[in-house]
């Protein structure tokens, strides 16, 4: 199990914190719901009177430095203070203890302006590091031994990672994610969180989850029958032609029940059908368009595209697994 740790500093940010916490906690739990056990230990550690902070996280214990076992991988907040260099002057005694910890093999990860601690320990110097924009040049001119790479927006060398302000703390948290993990997790947790590598858009983290229990048997009956035939390139129309009813009569309370068109249903399903089939086989794109109920390739792109906010080139290549 990797042993995780998170310093609550002087002025942490809060939201520093509970985000760290979220992501990591939210993997744990992927890996009890696969049935497997957690992956992460997660501890969090204070300088001075650590019981003060408990009732900031659920009363979870907080622990001393003191009695800090090895940790593997170990996250420094972002902090919640104008005066950065004050800060660091505050938390002068979490310096020596992540010395010891990286040179025991622990790796060191900091949010946002939580670099000026790291950069304090001399770790970073002739090391690359980013921080907060606004940041940059108060710690260019506190560390002018550390590479400062202001546009970066995660710089990793060494074990020593640095992110840059706000959602940068979450593509920090990915990638360490595809480390400890692999990339099938990392990008659970980036669709889970809505979080964009890129930063264009968050449609195509959205997943399509229609309503599964209700009391109508009717679109019930509609539903299993477009989850088992979505592949067959059939109309609508010869997809429900089984069930009893009126087409309108159908339609009707299908759109009460899900909010969408059996069409639109329809549509839908084929395109998760081939989002899984984009990321999780090396099916050629011909191969993912037929198996996903297409047989137009124009048409597929076109509403791909219009679905999912990419084209499923564009797709496989952000998110393929293998």
């Amino acid at each position: 199990m990797t042993q995780l740790g998170i310093l609550l500093t002087n002025k942490y940010r809060l939201l520093s914190v509970a985000a760290i916490l979220d992501v990591f906690e939210s993997v744990n739990k992927f890996y009890a719901a696969d049935g497997k056990e957690p992956v992460f230990n997660i501890s969090l550690f204070a300088a001075n009177q650590p019981d003060e902070k408990a009732v900031e996280f659920n009363d979870r214990q907080i622990l001393s430095l003191e009695s800090a076992a090895k940790q593997d991988l170990i996250f420094i907040p972002a902090f919640n203070a104008t005066d950065i260099v004050a800060a660091i002057q505050e938390n002068h005694r979490f310096i020596p203890w992540l010395r010891q910890q990286y040179q025991a093999g622990a790796e060191l990860a900091c949010v946002c302006t939580g670099a000026f601690l790291l950069g304090a320990t001399g770790l970073l110097d002739g090391k690359a590091a980013t921080t907060h924009v606004d940041a940059c040049e108060v710690f260019a001119n506190a560390f002018p031994q550390v590479k400062l790479q202001a546009n970066k927006v995660v710089t990793g060398d060494g074990g020593l990672y640095t992110s840059g302000g706000s959602t940068s703390s979450f593509h920090l948290m990915l990638h360490l994610l595809q480390k400890y993990c692999g990339r099938d997790i990392a990008v659970r947790i980036a669709k889970l969180f809505s979080i964009d590598m890129d930063r264009e858009q968050q449609t195509y983290f959205r997943t399509f989850a229609p309503a599964q229990v209700h009391n109508d048997e009717l679109v019930a009956m509609a539903q299993r029958s477009i989850k088992s035939s979505y592949h067959n390139t059939g109309t609508i129309e010869e997809l429900i032609k089984e069930i009893p009813g009126s087409r309108r009569n159908i339609a009707r309370r299908f759109k009460q029940v899900t909010g969408i068109t059996p069409i639109e249903y329809l549509q839908k399903t084929r395109i998760e059908a081939a989002k899984s089939l984009l990321i999780e086989t090396n099916q050629q794109m011909t191969e993912v368009m037929i198996n996903s109920g297409y047989s137009d390739p124009k048409a597929f792109r076109k509403i791909f595209r219009k679905t999912v906010g990419m084209t499923p080139t564009g797709y496989r290549e952000k998110f393929y697994m293998g």
